[in-house]
């Protein structure tokens, strides 16, 4: 592993002309520009010989101090670069390369370089530049009458080129869904108001992804576009109207932009991890990524209840019984909702009378635990806040204290809420109103995870702030939600349309991994057809989703019933692994296809041999040719495919699939046929 230490070189010092700096990735393809040659600094980006970020203002406005935007001059500039590799404890690919070109600019007030102290003071902008794109933030150290800030709005701006001859895809932000929506693709002047990540095509073919990372003790970035093409950002604010509340110094989140010739080369981007700090949790042998099944689908279809009663799901025979099913398959744990006093009613509101730590009288999670010990079997513990933070954590050491005694190692946890309407109470009692992405959540969301840490517990957060590559720096952020998943197709009206998934690989899953729960196989609980709320897929585009959809913990969300009627099928979600040695996106273009192929990680049970391969798209019908070069070229492979059947097709004919064999090599080449809304799903076991 390279380990080449960071250089720096002071180019400049205290320099009082306007100029411009450039600063290049090691490739020589990216070169982001700063310049305080205008009223206030700006920056702008070209990839090869095509300007992509047109000049875009920089700065901080505050409540009480003087902004920093009109009149700051560059002082001084440090250069740096990286060419260094870590490892990942589990992940996309095990190491991960670290390299780019640095340029650090500090920046004071004309006056007070004038010699007015009473003036603004001074900040500095660091550019990191990757051969995938680019980040840059805020640094604000201590100075004097800027002790405490509150930051009403930042003045960073994203100022696309030729805009008008620009795609975009998106979801509207600061809305009663969260991050829960369709994606919409449309021209950039429609998109008004947006979530990031947000995906850019330009008219020349270039994808751009706009997103944040390292999101600690600050507001999220949503994107308000004022003139066309040109985006601000816009701090998702406290109930009080202010963004930020800090004291300095501090550093803002890293603003990023990945950049490619194609859609593929975005899917293959280590950019929002590599602008993480590293782990901070030390020893993280005990994150364990794997597969779980669980008491939860059968809810979305009304099957069983969360709320007690004679449906009621979550008790100890039904839980056996899925332990029982979990251990037979080699399956990690069971996931189980609904077994903690507070269900009853109208749960989505019942945020003030959950109870973490109290089980229904039909559950029993000591005897359960001990069940699930002697199976090889762990429960996945699940905590519902329905957005009232305060009750929860109010109990949290409580609930996770008894997780801990009891064995159980992961949690899910809810925050159902209406955006706007997180319910904390404050200091003096009084009920006040916040959104999921505003900075007092993103710090509540961080305290949980710390919590968890403290007794080896991994959390995956449902209802979450976006991910912006903190799993790096905490490990034990196993996992998120954060975008519309699998349970709208029982009762989304509309569901999931069939580009959902293609889109999602370019849009949400740039941020990181998602808990979506693949592998539904009974399409037609509510009938066939696309009138009905069902998946709008094919059976073969479920199992496909294991390998595109990446999360080190998958679920395989149907019923048990449902599986042992097709194991044949279910046979490809028993063999994939959630953790691997690497992966490539091979092919694909956003919300119509895509191709991923993913090496096994060696494991205990696993041999880090196999590849596995996974091809969905949207509603059209495609055939695709892959070469099989990533395979290992001194080995050959059984390829296991299980592909749509010649007459299969999502609306009234999703089961029609084949599973057959061939022995191939990395000189060999593929043709997927995927039917409409279908997939293909490949384990090339090492001969």
């Amino acid at each position: 592993m390279k380990n080449i230490l960071l250089l720096l070189l002071i180019s400049c010092s205290f320099i009082t002309h306007a100029q411009t700096l450039q600063v290049a990735s090691p490739n020589g393809k990216l070169k982001v520009s700063i310049s305080d040659e205008t009223n206030q600094p700006q920056y702008s980006a070209s990839f090869g010989v095509e300007q992509i970020i047109e000049p875009s203002a920089l700065g901080l406005v505050f409540k009480q101090q003087a902004a920093f935007t009109d009149g700051f001059k560059i002082v001084n500039t440090t250069k740096g670069s990286n060419d260094t590799s870590w490892e990942l404890p589990w992940g996309e690919r095990r190491v991960v390369t670290d390299k780019y070109n640095e340029l650090l600019v500090e920046l004071h007030n004309s006056e007070l370089i004038a010699g007015n102290k009473d003036s603004a003071g001074t900040y500095s902008v660091r550019i990191r530049v990757f051969d995938d794109g680019f980040g840059f933030r805020y640094e604000v150290p201590k100075q004097a009458g800027y002790e405490q800030i509150e930051i009403v709005k930042e003045n960073t701006e994203f100022a696309l080129n030729n805009a008008d001859k620009t795609t975009a895809w998106w979801i509207p932000a600061r809305g009663w869904n969260r991050y829960e929506y369709t994606y919409n693709e449309t021209p950039v002047y429609q998109a008004q108001h947006v979530h990031t990540p947000v995906t850019f095509k330009t008219d020349t073919g270039i994808h751009l992804s706009i997103h944040e990372a390292a999101l600690v003790d600050y507001a999220a970035m949503t994107l308000n576009q004022r003139r066309p093409g040109r985006y601000v950002a816009d701090l998702t604010p406290w109930y009080d109207g202010i963004a930020v509340k800090t004291k300095t110094d501090f550093t803002s989140p890293w603003r990023t932009i990945q950049v490619s010739k194609d859609a593929k080369g975005l899917l293959n981007s280590d950019l929002i991890l590599n602008l993480n700090e590293p782990n901070k949790l030390g020893d993280v042998s005990w994150v364990n990524p794997g597969k779980y099944v669980g008491i939860w689908w059968e809810m979305h279809v009304n099957k069983s209840t969360w709320g007690s009663g004679d449906k009621h799901g979550a008790t100890t025979d039904n839980t056996k019984h899925f332990m029982d099913f979990a251990a037979k398959y080699g399956f990690d744990g069971v996931l189980v909702e609904g077994w903690n006093i507070g269900w009853d009613g109208d749960w989505f509101f019942n945020g003030d009378v959950f109870s973490f730590t109290e089980n229904y009288d039909d559950f029993d999670i000591k005897q359960l635990t001990a069940y699930g010990a002697e199976k090889g079997v762990k429960l996945i513990g699940h905590h519902e806040t329905s957005g009232n933070v305060t009750n929860y954590r109010d109990q949290m050491q409580g609930a996770l204290d008894l997780y801990a005694e009891l064995g159980v190692e992961q949690i899910k946890t809810g925050y159902v809420a209406d955006g706007g309407n997180i319910k904390r109470i404050d200091k003096n009692g009084i009920v006040r109103k916040e959104w999921h992405d505003g900075q007092f959540m993103v710090n509540e969301y961080l305290y949980n995870i710390t919590e968890a840490a403290k007794r080896k517990i991994s959390i995956n957060t449902h209802e979450p702030i976006k991910d912006t590559g903190l799993r790096r720096t905490y490990p034990n952020w196993i996992a998120r939600e954060g975008a519309r998943g699998q349970e709208f197709n029982a009762w989304g009206s509309p569901p999931n349309p069939p580009e959902h998934l293609p889109m999602l690989a370019f849009t949400r899953m740039l941020a990181g991994p998602m808990d979506f729960t693949p592998g539904i196989f009974d399409m037609s609980f509510n009938g066939l057809g696309d009138k009905t709320n069902r998946p709008q897929t094919t059976l073969a585009k479920q199992l496909a989703s294991y390998v595109v959809l990446y999360s080190p913990i998958q679920m395989a969300a149907d019923l048990p019933e449902n599986y042992e009627a097709k194991l044949d099928a279910f046979q490809f979600i028993v063999d994939v692994p959630t953790d691997w040695e690497e992966s490539i996106a091979l092919d694909g273009a956003v919300g119509d296809f895509v191709v991923f192929a993913r090496k096994a990680r060696a494991t205990k049970r696993y041999s880090g041999d196999d590849w596995f391969l996974g091809a969905i798209t949207n509603n059209d019908a495609r055939s695709i040719d892959i070469d099989l070069t990533f395979l290992d070229t001194d080995k050959k492979y059984e390829a296991q495919i299980y592909r749509d059947g010649d007459k299969a097709e999502w609306k009234h004919n999703p089961y029609d699939y084949v599973i057959e064999k061939k022995v191939v090599s990395s000189t060999d080449k593929l043709t997927l046929t995927l039917a409409s809304s279908g997939g293909t799903a490949i384990r090339f076991k090492a001969l």
